[in-house]
């Protein structure tokens, strides 16, 4: 069923704060812990350094009303860095591609910087865009299990 989540970015303590978040909100994570190893290898891509593979790729918490947290760690080796006004987004969770790429269209319509449209990844449908009013957003329909 289709669901919104806010997404935070973490400057590599995001298992930290969401094991606070679980004994404030009293809730476990809604789906197992994703570690940055877990990501398969791609030849486009240079190896994780060491020291990063155990950061958080994803995790997921419920906590008031049906609202999901998920957050991940963001890693400069992979050419992100976190400052002030990147480390929240909207994660939509529509039930379909079609969806993902009608919200996709309009949410980034008029602002072509900081977008990736929607596509197959190992886990399902992603995409993410900043609108033309700042604010990010994320696109996610998972691969059904």
């Amino acid at each position: 069923m289709a669901h919104v989540s806010i997404y935070l970015n973490f400057d590599g303590n995001a298992e930290e704060a969401f094991n606070h978040y679980k004994k404030v909100f009293g809730t476990e994570f809604s789906t197992p812990l994703m570690r940055m190893s877990d990501i398969p290898p791609s030849p486009n891509a240079p190896a994780l350094p060491e020291a990063e593979k155990n950061k958080v790729m994803h995790v997921a918490l419920p906590i008031l009303g049906g609202l999901e947290i998920m957050a991940t760690d963001v890693l400069e080796s992979m050419g992100h860095k976190l400052v002030e006004g990147n480390n929240v987004t909207i994660s939509l969770n529509p039930d379909t591609k079609e969806e993902a790429d009608k919200l996709y269209a309009g949410l980034s319509e008029g602002n072509s910087t900081e977008a990736v449209a929607p596509h197959d990844e190992f886990w399902g449908y992603w995409g993410t865009c900043k609108d033309r009013f700042g604010v990010r957003w994320m696109f996610n329909v998972s691969n059904k299990q």
